[in-house]
């Protein structure tokens, strides 16, 4: 069996987050709706890029996201996906791997461009994404990175990348490669909108190979078709191993069998961008989780991390998250 080498290993999209600020107006101005995420093509991403302002360019996508916040706690992470050889592609693989993550991907020559999104944030927080999905959608088998699974405490696997058939057949591949090797596999549903598409799939693979899943109130609401989030609940105790369901000002829960551990959100003087916050929550957990600590302080360690990026824009922390759970007394 291989060595374990990182704590964790991220599947996801592979995207360039190009991060900047704007006002109502401007929004107005662009036709697009306030705190949506909306897809759209090569030349309309190149229409707002040229009239948008100054903007902060960092290797994005929810799980590389996460994966930087594991990294920013002093964890050794990775992280696989797909970028093209152009600009973005470089930007990506530079960014990511500045943040200490290992990043073994080959660029692609000759297919879709490197994805990216455009996140404007308005003056109150709110985020309006405008994203062109490009080649990290074309993500497929031969793209995993079978030693860096294999050397990897859990995996974590991303739920927006699961439309295409290629990359859930990549997913149950991965889950394979973890397994074989005795390791643990974690799943985000990432999105209310991709479990209504791959409901269904989403359950078997929880049910087959996830040892953590992550969702928030509305994704775990549709996975099984209610409103009430304790039925919800229940339901996901009885499918996954361990949920770790976020419910934002509400703070979150840890479900384990009949165990309810509920964790307090971390308080944020003032909200100013909520990109990456379950992206950060996630990595806080994921730490806790391949370090050995307890449900407890694994849920606290996310809820930092959670509170440390809204209170700035971007995805990426400003405070290094192992000093800031430090200086909360956590021992790390």
């Amino acid at each position: 069996m291989t060595a374990i080498r990182y704590d964790v290993t991220g599947i996801g999209n592979a995207i360039v987050d190009i991060i900047g600020r704007c006002d109502d107006a401007f929004l107005t101005k662009i036709d697009k709706t306030k705190g949506a995420m909306q897809l759209v093509e090569a030349d309309e991403i190149a229409r707002i890029y040229a009239m948008m302002g100054p903007a902060i360019e960092v290797s994005g996508g929810s799980a590389a996201n996460t994966i930087a916040g594991v990294g920013s706690f002093g964890g050794r992470a990775g992280f696989i996906g797909k970028i093209a050889d152009d600009e973005f592609g470089r930007i990506f693989s530079h960014d990511i791997r500045s943040q200490g993550v290992a990043f073994n991907a080959k660029p692609t020559t000759g297919g879709a461009p490197t994805s990216r999104s455009l996140i404007l944030v308005t003056p109150d927080g709110e985020r309006t994404m405008n994203t062109f999905l490009g080649i990290s959608t074309e993500f497929e088998s031969g793209g995993l990175d079978t030693e860096l699974i294999s050397a990897s405490a859990i995996i974590y696997l991303e739920g927006y990348l699961f439309d295409r058939p290629q990359a859930k057949q990549a997913f149950r591949e991965a889950v394979t490669i973890a397994k074989a090797n005795n390791r643990k596999v974690a799943l985000t549903l990432s999105d209310s909108f991709c479990v209504d598409r791959h409901r269904a799939e989403f359950l078997d693979l929880i049910r087959s190979g996830v040892d953590i899943l992550f969702a928030n109130e509305k994704e775990i609401a549709s996975l099984y078709e209610t409103t009430d989030f304790e039925m919800a609940a229940n339901n996901v105790s009885r499918d996954a191993k361990l949920a770790v369901l976020t419910r934002s000002e509400k703070g979150s829960m840890v479900a384990s069998g009949s165990d309810r551990i509920a964790i307090a959100p971390e308080p944020v003087a003032n909200v100013v961008d909520t990109t990456g916050a379950g992206d950060l929550y996630a990595a806080g957990f994921l730490f806790g989780q391949s370090r050995g600590l307890s449900f407890e302080i694994s849920g606290r360690l996310a809820s930092i991390a959670a509170a440390e990026i809204i209170s700035h824009i971007g995805a990426r922390p400003l405070t290094p998250l192992g000093t800031l759970a430090r200086s909360k007394a956590l021992s790390i």
